[in-house]
Parts: structure tokens; C-alpha cells; sequence
């Protein structure tokens, strides 16, 4: 699959996009907010944040809830990357030093657009309280990623 080559302004884009989403997280059980801002091939971005709720094996990754909100809105395919913040939820805004990345599951999910798309998505993860940014490709994270392609359905 082919990187697309955003430069780091994109990457600050997404990260503030995804903060801003973080604001509204959904999760009075763990207090960890996290927020996601998709990056559409058009410039579009796509916000999404985690949904907590009381039956914790029914949460939501803010990944997945942003990649779900491309997939209505018939764009899955044209992901090219995400942005994503996370921290402890404070009065004064989130909190915490290291970067958070997706899990395993949003991981997967990510896969699915990326193969879908032909294309390698890119991941800038980012600690709460905004020190701490890393960049990340999908294929790095999720090595021999099984998908879309490995079912003959690209």
C-alpha cells in the first residue's frame, strides 16, 4: 500500500481536530477522554470520540465511532489518516504525558478502511496534555494485517 505524504501541518490539524472532539467523550466510568479526527482525500475531516458505557464490553473507541461516521457517509475508502489525543478528563481539559495509540481492535477497523483505499494510513498519536506527538504508518502498528485483501475483496 502507498503512504500519502501529509507533512506535519496535517498532523496538527488532525490532533487539534481530535482534541476538540475529545471535549465531548462520553466517559463518566474510566474519566479517560479520547478523541479522533479522520483526514478524508478531499480535506474533509471526520471527528469521532469514545462512548463509554455502563456494560463496558458495549464501549466505543473514538477511532471507531469516527471510521463508522465515514462508512455512512460513504467515504471508508477515502481515509488517508487519523489523528488521535487522549488523557485523563480534568476541569481545566485532559491531562497525562504519553501519546495514546489505538488499540488492537480500532487497529483492525483502520485496516479495513487502508485496504479498501489502497493506501497506507497514517497516525499521529498524542499525549493530553499536547507534549508528547508521535507518527505512526497502520502497517507499522498492525504488521501482516489480515482484511478486505486477504478475502479477495479489494
Amino acid at each position: 500500500m502507498a503512504e500519502v505524504d501529509l507533512g506535519d501541518v496535517a498532523g496538527a490539524v488532525l490532533i487539534d481536530a481530535a482534541r476538540e472532539a475529545a471535549r465531548n467523550a462520553h466517559a463518566p466510568y474510566s474519566r479517560f477522554g479520547v478523541g479522533a479526527a479522520l483526514l478524508l482525500e478531499d480535506g474533509a475531516i471526520i471527528p469521532g470520540t469514545n462512548f463509554e458505557n455502563a456494560s463496558y464490553g458495549l464501549s466505543l473507541c473514538a477511532e471507531t465511532v469516527a471510521l463508522a461516521a465515514a462508512n455512512v457517509a460513504g467515504r471508508l475508502r477515502d481515509v488517508v489518516a487519523i489523528g488521535i489525543v487522549g488523557g485523563r478528563i480534568t476541569p481545566g481539559g485532559l491531562t497525562g504525558a504519553d501519546p495514546v495509540r489505538p488499540c488492537g481492535r480500532c487497529r483492525q477497523i483502520l485496516n479495513e478502511a487502508a485496504q479498501m483505499g489502497g493506501r497506507d494510513i497514517v497516525i499521529h498519536c498524542a499525549s493530553g496534555d499536547g507534549g508528547a506527538v508521535e507518527r505512526h504508518l497502520l502497517s507499522e502498528l498492525l504488521p501482516f494485517a489480515f482484511g478486505p485483501d486477504d478475502l479477495g475483496l479489494s
